[in-house]
């Protein structure tokens, strides 16, 4: 049997609804049995790999990274070395001030401005933008990072990628101690 046009628009439209109400909010975590704080996870040194997957879910590109946190007062100091499997290499030094209730904010050298974020349990919501190269060109794009802790220190990190509201990709990353 063939759907009229009305009736798939309709369908259309409702899965589409349907999807856009499917987002975590960062109160939805205030149960969870671990607590995510930054100041305390990373503080030292750690590890990550990730991968860069565009909006069609090809993986572009793949890295892993050397963090160094540092804690002065409510300034957390993370220096992030990054090397791409492509062969390039590249820094990020973000400088996080700790505000207290689970709530902080941020600058990095590539961050032209604030970046806000919250933890609640074990998850943290961090909203950004970012001057990204891409080839000899530098675009501005958005980062809405999810990070959860969980068992054994393992951090994940989703971020979805967005350029004029549209995404454009995701960046998953997995964190150690």
């Amino acid at each position: 049997m063939k759907a009229s046009a009305p009736a798939a628009g309709a369908l259309i439209a409702t899965s589409l609804a349907a999807t856009a109400c499917v987002s975590n909010e960062i109160q939805d975590f205030s149960g969870a049995e671990t607590t995510l704080l930054l100041e305390d996870y990373f503080v030292g040194e750690s590890k990550a790999y990730g991968i860069f997957e565009d909006r069609f879910g090809k993986i572009r590109r793949q890295f892993d990274v050397d963090i160094t946190g540092t804690l002065d007062g409510n300034t957390l100091t993370l220096v992030e070395d990054f090397d791409y499997y492509d062969g390039e290499q590249d820094t990020r030094t973000w400088t996080i001030e700790i505000l207290g209730n689970g709530r902080y904010r941020g600058t990095a050298n590539d961050v032209p401005d604030m970046a806000e974020g919250q933890a609640v349990g074990n998850a943290f919501n961090w909203k950004y933008k970012v001057d990204l190269k891409v080839g000899d060109d530098t675009w501005n794009v958005g980062f809405d990072d999810w990070m959860y802790l969980l068992q054994d220190d393992v951090l994940i990190n989703r971020a979805y990628v967005t350029r004029y509201g549209i995404r454009i990709g995701e960046v998953t990353i997995a964190f150690r101690k």
